[in-house]
């Protein structure tokens, strides 16, 4: 009974028209309720006791308390996961900084790489035949590994 008068009280917007609200959904069990809201926290003399207002206070404070509650647990339930999140991102960030170094070595291997190979093949008729067989011998092994890692997957 309580928990109807403050609904009443309240209306289903939370405004002050909760005795037009009670009205039109019938009142308090089944019967046209035409009191105030005032009125509600009277005695009401065909239920044979009312509610103080000291009462709906404690009710309304009991909830507010359950839900601030129900609130601070979403808050720590957010903040956890936020630090999750960073921590994640710094983790993404130092493993793209170790790749980035290594790509930066790789990329001096290759050069030099390529300096030695444009110098071989500019000097003199020796040094091409030496090329054509290295770059022949590079050829078979890649098919050699080709051919392994094939018959190696079936």
């Amino acid at each position: 009974m309580l928990a109807e008068r403050v609904a009443l009280l309240a209306g289903p917007c939370g405004d002050a028209g909760g005795a037009a609200w009670a009205m039109t959904r019938g009142g308090v069990g089944g019967q046209k309720n035409q009191r105030s809201p005032e009125a509600l926290l009277q005695p009401d003399p065909a239920a044979g006791k009312g509610q103080s207002p000291s009462t709906v206070e404690d009710m309304l404070d009991a909830e507010n308390k359950r839900m601030a509650d129900s609130l601070a647990s979403k808050v720590t339930r957010l903040k956890s996961l936020a630090l999750d999140i960073d921590k994640d991102a710094d983790e993404q960030n130092h493993y793209l900084d170790g790749m980035d170094s290594d790509f930066m070595s790789v990329t001096g291997l290759l050069t030099g790489s390529v300096k030695r190979f444009s110098t071989m093949t500019r000097s003199g008729r020796d040094n091409r035949k030496l090329l054509c067989y290295v770059s022949a011998g590079l050829i078979v092994v890649f098919f050699i590994l080709y051919y392994l890692v094939s018959k190696a997957g079936t």
